[in-house]
């Protein structure tokens, strides 16, 4: 049997993080949640935010003890993306590795996706 290959993976890191958010969260929160939507100066951006509940048709991922939600309407511009946490001295924050991108704004806020079919 064939293993089928999650929509997104998480890096030991994001996994890390995202196990922290959801010890720390002040209500009952059983993961994240991750979209898209339309920002910026390139068009998108990505939209991260706690998961109360799984909503209808979305992915659920369970991948290095975490759970992710993938909103239905982002699931085809984040196949094969990579979620990472990456912190320096001046910020931190979630980072896309994402093969769908075609560009990104000159702040890195927002980017371009191909949309093509």
């Amino acid at each position: 049997m064939q293993k089928t290959k999650n929509v997104i993976s998480l890096s030991q890191n994001a996994a890390n993080r995202i196990n922290d958010l959801v010890n720390k969260a002040e209500n009952k929160v059983i993961g994240l949640r991750v979209g898209i939507k339309s920002s910026g100066c390139s068009g998108f951006k990505y939209n991260v935010e706690y998961a109360y509940e799984e909503k209808n048709l979305e992915e659920k991922i369970i991948d290095k003890g975490v759970t992710i939600f993938i909103d239905p309407t982002a699931i085809m511009f984040l196949m094969g993306c990579e979620m990472d946490w990456k912190e320096d001295k001046f910020s931190s924050g979630f980072i896309f590795n994402n093969p769908n991108e075609i560009s990104r704004c000159g702040c890195g806020e927002s980017f371009s996706l191909n949309t093509a079919s």
